[in-house]
Parts: C-alpha cells; sequence; structure tokens
C-alpha cells in the first residue's frame, strides 16, 4: 500500500513566513476556501474582512486512502452498441491510465514512496443553455454543429448530474487523498445571459432550476418550428434528424422545461470566465443595445438562406466581425422572418461585474467560497484574475483570457500579464518550495486573438505563445489547466503540462481529476482522471426524469450529426500520470 500523507494536513499547518511574504508584497488575502486567496490588488486584511469566516475543504463522502477506480472512467465509460443508425449506448471498457515521462523519467518504486500534495476536480464548458434565447443563431446548423446540438435542451440536467458525480467519488481516484475543490474553467453559460448565470450558481451551489425562459408554460424554441433543420421530439415530422435515426420521443419538450434540482457540490468551487461568459454570442463585443435589446424582446429568427448563413460563419469564424455589424445586418434584413416569442428581461445579458456580483452573493456560497475565487477587489478593479491557495505547497491562479473586443479566442491585456508575472515572482522569492497550477479558459493554441479591448484602447494584448513562454521561465509552474477547444489534450511544455479537457455539452461529455503527488525520488507526478456524470450509460426512452433526462442528453449528443468523434483524445490525453523534475 502507498504512503499518502492526506493534503488536509498541510492545509491546517500553514506556513506563515510565507503568508507574511506575500502579504508584503500585496499578493496575499485570507481565502474562504482551502487556504489563502490572492486577489488582483492585495491589501490581505481588507480582502479577508470582504471574503467572512475562512471555511476548510470538506472531503466528499469519507474513506479509506486507497486508489479506486469505480465511478470513473478507469472503470468504464460510455460505448456505443452498433454500428450505424442512432446508437443505443453502454457499458464500455475502461480507458486505462498511461504514464507519460516526455518531461521527467518515470522511476521504479515511486508508487510506494508517493506522498499526496493536491487534489481537485476540473469542469469545463458546461454551456448551460437558454434554448428559447433570441439571439441564438441555430440556423447556422449547416455551418457549424456547435451552433444548435440535438441535446442542448437537457444541459442542466446533466449538469447536475455530473454535480452527483464527484459528490459520490471517494476522494482522489489515484491516491484517495481528499479532493479539495472543483475550478470550471469557463464557458459555464452559453449566451451571456442572466438566466443562464443563475442556473449555473444553482447547480453548483444547490438549488432548483427551472431550464425555461419565456412563456412559463410552454416551450418556444427550434424544436416546435416546423422546420425540418431541427429535431422534433414530439412531433411525428420527418426532419433532418429524424432521417437518421432520431427517435420520437413523446413528452420531451414539457421535460426538458420542468424543474431539476441539484444538491449542490459537496466541496468548495471556483470560477474561471470563458468567451460565452463574457460575450453575446460567445463572440461580438459587450455592451451593444441592439444584441441586449433582442434578447429581451419577442423576436427570434430561426432559419436563414444558406448563402447568408455561410457568409454570417465565415466572418464569425474568421474573427472578422468582431463587433457583430454584419450580423446585425443579417438581422436587420431578417427582421420579417423572425417569429414571436414570449419576452422575458431575464435573459439580458450580464456584465464582467454582475457576474462576480452574483458570484459573491451569499445565496449562491454553497460550501464556499465566498465569491468562488472572485473578491469585492475584482469588483473595485473591474477585474476577472485572481490566485488563492491549494495548500500550503501549491498555488492556483485564475485568468481572464476573454478579448472584451470581441471574437471567441482569447488573449491578455497587458495589465494582467504584469500582474501574472508579478504573482510568479512573488511565489519564487518567499523562499518556500511552492508550486503553481494555472487556470484558464482558452488553451495555448487558442489566444491569437490580439483585437483591441475599448476599455483600454492603449493596452497591448497578448497571445498563447507569449504567455507560455512566460509560464515556462518560472519553474514553479507545473501545469495549465483549461478547456474551450472541447477535446481532451495534453501537451508537453518544457518544464509543464498544458491540461485540456472535453467540454461537458458535447460527447464524451467528461470532467477531470487532477492530482499532484511528490515521488520523493527528484520527480513529481500529475494524475488526470476523466469522470463522466452519474447518469447510467444505458437510456430509456420512456424514462423522463431527471435522471432519465441525463442519461439521454449523453446519449444524444453521441449520435448529434456532425459530432466530433476525437474529441476524446487519444489514450494519453486522458487517464494519465505526467512526470515532472521536481524544482
Amino acid at each position: 500500500m502507498s504512503r499518502i500523507r492526506s493534503v488536509a494536513t498541510a492545509v491546517t499547518t500553514a506556513t506563515v513566513n510565507r503568508r507574511a511574504f506575500l502579504a508584503a508584497t500585496g499578493a496575499v488575502s485570507l481565502s474562504a476556501g482551502v487556504g489563502y486567496a490572492v486577489g488582483p490588488g492585495g491589501h490581505g486584511k481588507a480582502a479577508a474582512a470582504q471574503r467572512g469566516p475562512v471555511a476548510v475543504s470538506r472531503p466528499a463522502p469519507a474513506a479509506p486512502l486507497a486508489p479506486y477506480r469505480t465511478g470513473t472512467t478507469l472503470h468504464s465509460a460510455a460505448a456505443p452498441r452498433g454500428t450505424s443508425g442512432f446508437r443505443r449506448l453502454g457499458d464500455g471498457p475502461a480507458w486505462p491510465r498511461v504514464v507519460r515521462a516526455d518531461l521527467a523519467p518515470a522511476h521504479r518504486g515511486r508508487e510506494e514512496r508517493r506522498t499526496a500534495l493536491a487534489a481537485f476536480v476540473q469542469f469545463t464548458d458546461l454551456h448551460l443553455v437558454d434554448v428559447q434565447h433570441p439571439l441564438r443563431y441555430e440556423y447556422l446548423r449547416a455551418q457549424t454543429a456547435s451552433a444548435w446540438r440535438p441535446q442542448e435542451a437537457l444541459s442542466v440536467a446533466g449538469a447536475v448530474s455530473l454535480v452527483e458525480r464527484v459528490n459520490a467519488l471517494r476522494g482522489a481516484p489515484a491516491t484517495g487523498a481528499p479532493l479539495h475543490f472543483v475550478m470550471t474553467t469557463g464557458d459555464n453559460t452559453d449566451n451571456n445571459s442572466r438566466t443562464e448565470l443563475d442556473w449555473f450558481l444553482k447547480v453548483m451551489s444547490g438549488g432548483r432550476v427551472t431550464p425555461n425562459s419565456g412563456d412559463p408554460r410552454h416551450y418556444e424554441g427550434v424544436q416546435n418550428s416546423g422546420l425540418k433543420l431541427y429535431w422534433h421530439p414530439d412531433a411525428a415530422l420527418r426532419d433532418a434528424d429524424k432521417r437518421v435515426g432520431f427517435p420520437q420521443l413523446h413528452g420531451f419538450l414539457d421535460a426538458a422545461i420542468r424543474q431539476v434540482n441539484s444538491p449542490g457540490l459537496n466541496l468548495p468551487w471556483y470560477s474561471t470566465v470563458g468567451n460565452h461568459d463574457a460575450l453575446p454570442g460567445g463572440c461580438y463585443a459587450p455592451g451593444d443595445s441592439y444584441f441586449a435589446d433582442l434578447a429581451v424582446g419577442g423576436r427570434k429568427l430561426m432559419s436563414l438562406d444558406a448563402a447568408r448563413g455561410a457568409a454570417l460563419w465565415k466572418a464569425v469564424k474568421k474573427g472578422q466581425d468582431p463587433k457583430g455589424a454584419h450580423f446585425k445586418e443579417v438581422l436587420r434584413a431578417e427582421k420579417r422572418r423572425m417569429r414571436s416569442v414570449t419576452p422575458d428581461a431575464a435573459r439580458a445579458p450580464f456584465t464582467p461585474a454582475e457576474y462576480v456580483r452574483a458570484h459573491l452573493d451569499p445565496a449562491h456560497a454553497g460550501r464556499g467560497p465566498v465569491g468562488h475565487g472572485y473578491t469585492q477587489e475584482n469588483l473595485a478593479n473591474r477585474t476577472q484574475y485572481y490566485a488563492f491557495r491549494i495548500t500550503d505547497d501549491v498555488l492556483g491562479i485564475s485568468l481572464d483570457t476573454t478579448d472584451p473586443g470581441g471574437h471567441y479566442e482569447g488573449s491578455l491585456g497587458t495589465a494582467q500579464l504584469r500582474w501574472l508575472e508579478r504573482t510568479l515572482k512573488a511565489v519564487e522569492r518567499s523562499g518556500d518550495a511552492s508550486y503553481v497550477i494555472v487556470f484558464s479558459h482558452h488553451t495555448s493554441r487558442t489566444m491569437r486573438n490580439l483585437v483591441t479591448d475599448p476599455h483600454h484602447p492603449r493596452e497591448a494584448r497578448h497571445g498563447g505563445d507569449e504567455v507560455l513562454a512566460l509560464l515556462r521561465r518560472h519553474r514553479s509552474v507545473l501545469a495549465w489547466v483549461n478547456g474551450h477547444s472541447h477535446k481532451n489534450a495534453i501537451t508537453p511544455h518544457g518544464s509543464l503540462w498544458e491540461v485540456s479537457t472535453a467540454s461537458h455539452v458535447d460527447f464524451p461529455q467528461l470532467a477531470r481529476v487532477i492530482e499532484l503527488v511528490d515521488n520523493h525520488d527528484g520527480t513529481l507526478s500529475l494524475f488526470t482522471t476523466l469522470i463522466e456524470s452519474a447518469a447510467p450509460h444505458r437510456t430509456d426512452f420512456a424514462d423522463l426524469s431527471q435522471t432519465g433526462l441525463a442519461a439521454l442528453y449523453r446519449e444524444l449528443a453521441f449520435n448529434a450529426p456532425g459530432a466530433k468523434p476525437a474529441l476524446g483524445g487519444a489514450p494519453g490525453d486522458r487517464n494519465t500520470e505526467l512526470v515532472l523534475r521536481k524544482r
């Protein structure tokens, strides 16, 4: 049996010298989470007062400190039956753990020597979708499968089932050590809508969610529009999806907008912002009154000429319309073809300040920390990045990689880049053996958007290559954990690992457990273990309960026309042991 030291011991024995040093540099404040939190402006005592009392993380259900596989893809992963048509899912083979020694040798006997330093769960790209939102562009489905997915109406039920999975885990799979928190790495919402933000916070911290907007009694969206472009589950219409085997499911739409109950995570959780959280449509500069009025209004475009749709998508994909001028032209030209829906003020876009303020609301505190990483300093400084103590040995840094100038790819402004560098230098000057894990929404390869921030027109934007170069200059950085691409990919970068995780909206709908251990042989290991939601792999079309809908969410995602089978990644991108040299 491996000798595993609980991370909880490290949390309760804080290193005073490190705390004092970081506070003196204006880098640290007391956290309401696992250890300490580092804000964008320092002022430790003030931030501590704003956060309220410290809440020590509580592990998921108590369990012996031993590795396990049950409830993870190390035990089983959803797999299809049959070879054609609408394929049903069932229990499939496990995904093995792959040892990757790209950055350091994997010495024999490390299993008996290792001690746990930290363990947490990553959620990413939940995309909780108000499928009736007037600003959605489902009519671009012919151009891109991400414009509309048959499973989207069940996103809340699917996310709650993922919360249930985490709550049932017996600690960290590779070591059995306690899990300390969950981090979301952006695109928590889909349409930058207040309705979706409320759903997200209730899913994570607990509460009742009715995934409906507009008319409280009826669904008003593309799935009962009579347009053959979309799957009509309740109707006999021979739509495009039924032609490839999608079923007719009486009562589906009523079930999809029925109340869902979330127990909330039984762990503290932290939040990172993504482009769909910050930008209308996930790609247009915020603050446009035309988009805001359309979002809350009573007209919705559901179909578009193919040629006009192709031109619109080309402009979006190439980043040629970050302010949405072309998009507005199309919408104005199509005004007469828009359909009537029930107006709803709750669909209004939220601002960055409203995003932070909603996280700070005590009603959404859950297991903490208050603000879920964000503080009153973020409100005062108009920022959405921060740092926090994971344990006494490990610092977490959450970046805001969205570009307020528009486009779905990302970058950092100069002020944030300098803050990041100051924070890393402060950690290293402390003289202690601290390690750093960086979180963001965008991957290094999808930070190529250098559109000027309209609020800081003189500030340069910095892409993924520049950010990666900065991280590599600081040997304390072990990993950069992100999402956005909806694909599992693990990439070595000289001295650190970039861990990109698939979404929870597209199949295979995964989250990832990450564990850091000291092998006591001059190396460290990062263990990554993928998990699915708690819903059964096998579905029952007659079961439209909350659990049945969560299972159907996965199966519809697998069968969605245009779904990309490669999103699950190669074995070396899934369940892994990533070896690094100890600093």
